[in-house]
């Protein structure tokens, strides 16, 4: 009886040992960051092809300094780009440097449904961008009583574009194996107004103006490398 015991703990303990091995083999043991340490307000200009800008502050959640948003993004940019037309683009650029388990880029899908809207017509999309290049991305449209905000997104999370919660979770468990913690993006963009067509093909082309006006080096930072150096490669 003893040596059955003896032998039972024997494997126990080794189950024990391997699975605490695995577990910090598992450990993410470096942070990688595709933003390094340039500014995404420095990235983005402020006026462009015949755009302009004013900052908003009003775009997220106010951000207190123990809150989620506080703690999930080192740092935010929100402005109203307007061209002369009387088209006004919404933009919420958010960059986080680490993305864990606890902290996770938002998804405007359960953000926006939080502050009392209705999302319909949400649609994955491979957003065109200069040189041919296409980012996986997200469309939809949130309503509210007397307001209509018709949005383009992507969320970046290290070389990886998830376009909704299962690919983001799976690819911070890719991030996790290959032993580092990743930074993560979100990329917002929207439009007022009752008809979605013409609000999407206002905000593609000016996300591809956009694109265009971001220095070559710092592109990385918003769509990853691969994408950043394809675009490079047109002479973009």
């Amino acid at each position: 009886m003893d040596e059955v015991i003896q032998r039972r703990d024997l494997l126990i303990g080794g189950a024990c040992l391997a699975a605490g091995a695995a577990a910090y083999g598992l450990k993410p043991r470096r942070r990688v960051s595709l933003q390094g340490s340039v500014k995404l307000d420095q990235v983005l200009p402020r006026q462009f092809g015949g755009w302009t800008s004013h900052d908003v502050t009003d775009l997220v959640a106010p951000k207190t300094a123990d809150s989620m948003a506080a703690r999930l993004y080192n740092e935010t940019v929100g402005r109203v780009y307007s061209r002369g037309e009387g088209v006004d683009i919404m933009m919420l650029l958010a960059h986080g440097d680490s993305q864990s388990n606890d902290l996770q880029v938002h998804r405007p899908e359960v953000c926006y449904p939080a502050f009392g809207f209705a999302i319909s017509d949400s649609q994955r999309i491979d957003l065109p961008l200069p040189g041919g290049v296409t980012v996986p991305s997200r469309r939809m449209v949130a309503k509210a009583p007397g307001r209509q905000e018709n949005i383009i997104y992507w969320s970046r999370l290290g070389e990886f574009l998830p376009t909704n919660g299962a690919e983001q979770r799976l690819d911070r468990l890719k991030t996790s194996v290959r032993g580092y913690v990743a930074d993560g993006l979100l990329a917002r963009f929207s439009a007022i107004g009752p008809d979605p067509a013409v609000a999407f093909a206002q905000i593609g082309g000016f996300i591809e103006d956009l694109m265009r006006a971001v220095p070559t080096n710092d592109r990385a930072g918003l769509i990853g490398t691969v994408r950043a150096n394809a675009m490079a490669s047109a002479r973009i």
